[in-house]
């Protein structure tokens, strides 16, 4: 991040009241707290899986946050008819979940997930291990619901935050909209999709690889390819509840594959080897730590990636709220005139009055009515 400990701990006592350990270890808390209320783990595999490194510091920290052990604080659990776990996601409303189906459903990958009109599900690689988890919407709350059929000592805080990025259940939807109703051309979007948000990724290596297969062709297409570059590379699993029959390639799968034999062209190749090769060698990390433009300028060092690929894995694989593909074709047709698509720079300039926020800008755009009618949707 370019800071030294000291300005870190500065930063955090000006912003939060307190230095980075200790809000490390009060998330670890009430992220155990969570599943003691909801489920029926031992709290020996609490402590684990909230992140502590023994049951006796677990005990300590607990105590000095909530002021009461473990077990003086557990309560009836919460458990599947099916054996799984579940965890309760709330959410700040409002949540267009109807528009997020509407984006996600077209984009699932055969074989690995699934969306419905009130659930989604799909298969997951967990140290290792294969696992399933399931989101589902309870009607007239603001909470979604994780279930998860996963390895006993599963990291549940990881699992737990990679699915609420899933349907961006962090965010602020009132601060957003407050910020872009302002603009005359997403006013009017902003006030017929409240709660509009950007879905997210389980994992940005796989919609890397999801995002160059969809480089110059419709998401139908892209959806064919990936179906068949999971058969593949994919490692098979059995007896999923869901029918589902995949986890996600690997990147040391995908490193010298042979992906012109599943259709994908030379140039789709040769990014998605690229892409995994970097990573299976621990040469490219999808993070975006340093900024949006310096994962960006890194990414695209890569051959077949460029700007768009880069802002669209930003914005949906490392929640980037401000990442903006301004050479997306969706967009520009969304703000066209009688002379054509809007230009990439004019858009780009254009995107500057929408800061912090362009992704969310971006999905306002993707999913208003002159977007849709044009088959702008990327």
């Amino acid at each position: 991040m370019g800071l030294g400990s000291r300005q870190l701990r500065r930063l955090f006592n000006e912003h939060l009241g307190a230095p980075p350990l200790a809000v490390a270890k009060s998330r670890r808390a009430h992220f155990a707290r969570c599943l003691i209320d909801e489920t029926d783990l031992a709290i020996t595999d609490v402590a684990f899986a909230a992140g502590f490194k023994s049951v006796r510091q677990f005990n300590h920290d607990f105590r000095k946050t909530f002021g009461r052990s473990p077990k003086e604080v557990r309560r009836r659990p919460e458990r599947t008819a099916d054996g799984r776990i579940a965890i309760s996601l709330p959410y700040r409303p409002p949540l267009d979940w109807p528009r997020m189906v509407e984006f996600v459903q077209p984009r699932t990958t055969p074989g690995v997930e699934v969306v419905s009109h009130d659930r989604y599900r799909r298969t997951v690689e967990i140290d290792g291990e294969a696992g399933e988890i399931e989101l589902v919407l309870i009607p007239d709350q603001p909470r979604l619901v994780l279930r998860m059929l996963t390895p006993s000592r599963a990291p549940l805080r990881r699992v737990t935050t990679k699915a609420r990025r899933l349907f961006d259940l962090d965010a602020d939807p009132l601060r957003i909209a407050a910020d872009l109703g302002p603009s005359d051309i997403l006013a009017p979007l902003v006030k017929a999709r409240p709660g509009l948000r950007v879905p997210g990724a389980w994992d940005p290596f796989e919609l890397s690889v999801r995002a160059v297969l969809g480089q110059q062709i419709s998401v139908r297409a892209a959806t064919t390819l990936a179906g068949r570059l999971v058969e593949a590379y994919g490692r098979p699993i059995d007896d999923s509840p869901s029918g589902l029959t995949h986890l996600f390639p690997r990147p040391q799968a995908l490193a010298d594959a042979d992906l012109r034999a599943i259709g994908a062209t030379g140039s789709q190749e040769r990014a998605i080897q690229a892409i995994s090769a970097a990573i299976a060698a621990g040469e490219l990390a999808l993070d975006a730590s340093r900024g949006l433009e310096d994962f960006a300028e890194r990414f695209c060092r890569l051959p077949g990636v460029g700007p768009w690929t880069a802002h669209y894995v930003a914005m949906r694989g490392l929640r980037e709220p401000d990442a903006f593909p301004a050479d997306d074709l969706g967009l520009r047709r969304a703000l066209a005139d009688r002379r054509g698509p809007t230009s990439a720079p004019a858009l780009a300039k254009l995107s500057e009055q929408w800061r912090p926020w362009r992704a969310y800008a971006a999905m306002y755009l993707w999913m208003s009515p002159r977007a849709t009618r044009r088959g702008g949707k990327r």
